[in-house]
């Protein structure tokens, strides 16, 4: 009888592994592209000409994991274009965070501990395949537009000046590679964080009461910060009309928006300024604020967006709100021998990592234009410039023209974010107290190790 040889279940065990990662990335790629897609129809880059659509929907997934978009061309020796695009769909960014994680927790499904060593092989392998997808990304999204003038004297004269119109993008190969490689390790750092279905080394479990509580708790105020702009968005489709563009903010720029909302209703500061056309709507104030007298960098604060709507000042209260309740959720998952002191400083260094990712996430730089013999023709740009020639159904006008920055003040906004947390941390940790907490019998409160074991079988019940 022919002996079964002792390695032949390595070879599958080692299939399956690439093959679970394969899963990971192409689901999370697949909804990305998804939502991406549906967004930019909705914008109308679906009527792009030559094959454009494909392109521009890569170089939005290069956006979503913060890479950045160079736009180039111009017009012969005559003009060129000095332009760039940097900013987080974060809609597109969310949906493919959430699904990597989902699909990758699923196959660690029923399991409490997991080895150090084969989390770090699925995540190494995930992170390989990833890498692969970020170059297929990058070259990808890379598309050059000609522009036709039309009209025989305007050909003649861009023939005798050289001017022979096209504008293009390409993603940035080493932005998009070496940030969208950070985007998915910051991922699996959040999966791990937040959720108790993410199986830990033993080595590990001592951590988890202090870190998941919280970071779970915070995890929802940015989904329920998503969950009320989405309500919003659609009762302003569906009454003030204009559903189509509103539609397409919700798809691509949601959380942008929202969480800056978020930010601003903690005191944190934002600075920005936008020239000339945006392409789709955002709130009346915020636009309002942006396009600050002489075109200089406005402020962006409560007191600001109130002197456009006096309904700003209600991000304040939502804001208290929304924390307070996160510092009760985070407390009623805490084993009740967690100190209050404890509950608080926990959740302030939650609450200021949050709001310093928020900044980070919500940071924008867009500057599109076009220079002549090396002079800058100023707020009208490229499609002004050529938009009045082409009239306004070319790819030029469809780009719009002008310029977007929006950064927030980070030195100030994080400790104001930890102020926040230690005084709700402490008044959620106080209304806490008198309900069951997790590894309790009966009014009874269990020890040290029980209330471990409670928190790791609860890895399997869901995050």
């Amino acid at each position: 009888m022919q002996q079964p040889t002792t390695g032949a279940a390595g070879p599958p065990g080692a299939v399956r592994g690439w093959l679970d990662a394969l899963a990971v990335v192409l689901a999370g790629l697949v909804a990305m592209a998804a939502v991406a897609a549906l967004g930019l129809w909705l914008a109308g880059a679906s009527d792009l000409p030559e094959g454009g659509f494909p392109p521009v929907l890569a170089a939005t997934l290069a956006l979503a994991v913060g890479g950045s978009v160079q736009l180039d061309g111009g017009a012969g020796s005559f003009a060129a274009v000095d332009a760039g695009v940097s900013a987080m769909p974060l809609s597109v960014s969310l949906v493919g965070a959430v699904v990597i994680a989902e699909v990758f927790l699923r196959q660690l499904r029923f399991r409490a501990v997991a080895g150090g060593g084969e989390l770090l092989g699925r995540i190494a392998r995930t992170v390989v395949l990833w890498l692969i997808a970020l170059v297929v990304i990058t070259v990808t999204a890379k598309h050059t537009f000609v522009i036709q003038l039309g009209g025989s004297l305007v050909e003649t004269i861009g023939g005798a000046l050289g001017l022979t119109p096209e504008v293009g993008f390409h993603a940035d190969g080493a932005t998009t590679v070496g940030i969208g490689l950070a985007w998915l390790l910051l991922v699996f750092a959040a999966v791990f964080a937040v959720s108790r279905r993410a199986p830990l080394p033993r080595g590990l479990l001592r951590y988890q009461l202090a870190v998941r509580p919280a970071a779970f708790a915070l995890w929802t105020v940015l989904l329920g910060y998503v969950a009320i702009g989405a309500v919003a968005g659609v009762v302003t489709a569906l009454v003030h009309g204009n559903a189509r563009s509103t539609m397409a903010v919700l798809l691509l720029a949601l959380p942008d928006l929202v969480w800056l909302a978020f930010g601003l209703g903690l005191g944190a500061v934002w600075h920005g300024r936008l020239v000339g056309a945006l392409g789709l709507p955002v709130p009346q104030p915020l636009s309002a604020v942006l396009r600050a007298p002489g075109g200089g960098t406005a402020t962006i604060d409560l007191g600001t967006l109130a002197e456009h709507d006096a309904r700003s000042w209600w991000l304040l209260p939502v804001a208290a709100v929304l924390l307070t309740a996160a510092a009760f959720l985070a407390a009623r998952r805490s084993p009740r021998r967690v100190r209050l002191w404890q509950h608080s400083v926990r959740f302030a260094l939650a609450t200021a990592v949050t709001v310093l990712l928020v900044g980070l996430w919500t940071r924008m730089d867009a500057d599109y234009g076009l220079s002549v013999l090396g002079v800058g023709l100023g707020q009208g740009g490229l499609g002004d410039l050529l938009g009045a020639v082409l009239g306004g159904d070319n790819p030029v006008s469809a780009l719009g023209s002008g310029s977007l920055t929006l950064r927030p003040e980070l030195w100030t906004a994080v400790p104001l974010a930890a102020g926040w947390g230690l005084l709700t941390g402490l008044l959620g940790a106080l209304l806490a107290a008198r309900v069951r907490h997790p590894g309790e019998v009966t009014g009874e409160v269990t020890g040290d190790v029980a209330g471990e074991g409670a928190e790791s079988t609860g890895a399997g019940t869901g995050g």
